[in-house]
């Protein structure tokens, strides 16, 4: 086993190559790695100084089937509250879909929290900060809120 393991990227199935890049690169700023536009192979690894993020694979119809094994969802995390404010401001500019309005902790009494939305797909998305939210109420209870959405 190794000693130590870090997550090296995620895969994400996507319906529309250029549209998901463009959310993605907008809403996270990062940057393309790499990418084919190859007709048969459309790809593009998103991510930050040369390193791959988030890759996406334009292989697949329909949208995000959340009710279904896999992926509940994937979230980033942001250094403070002002971060997690402007990426709701670009996603509210861009017409996504929220399940909470505005930012929410994780739990009922939880400093942690954000903004938990939806990708042009239905993949469900949380960007949070790790502090600053220990007066807003929970949609959830005690309950984890990036559990149940």
């Amino acid at each position: 086993m190794p000693s130590t393991l870090q997550t090296g990227h995620v895969g994400l199935n996507v319906t529309d190559l250029a549209r998901s890049t463009a959310f993605y690169r907008r809403v996270l700023g990062l940057d393309v790695v790499a990418e084919s536009h190859d007709a048969e192979r459309p790809f593009a690894f998103l991510g930050r100084d040369g390193a791959p993020v988030l890759t996406l694979w334009q292989q697949s119809a329909g949208a995000h089937a959340a009710d279904r094994p896999g992926l509940h969802h994937l979230s980033f995390r942001a250094d403070s509250v002002e971060d997690v404010r402007a990426a709701e401001a670009v996603l509210k500019e861009l017409g996504a879909v929220f399940a909470h309005d505005g930012l929410v902790p994780h739990r009922e009494g939880a400093s942690s929290g954000g903004i938990f939305f939806h990708d042009p797909d239905g993949i469900r998305l949380e960007i949070f900060t790790p502090e600053g939210l220990e007066q807003a109420e929970a949609p959830a209870g005690a309950a984890p809120t990036c559990g149940f959405f």
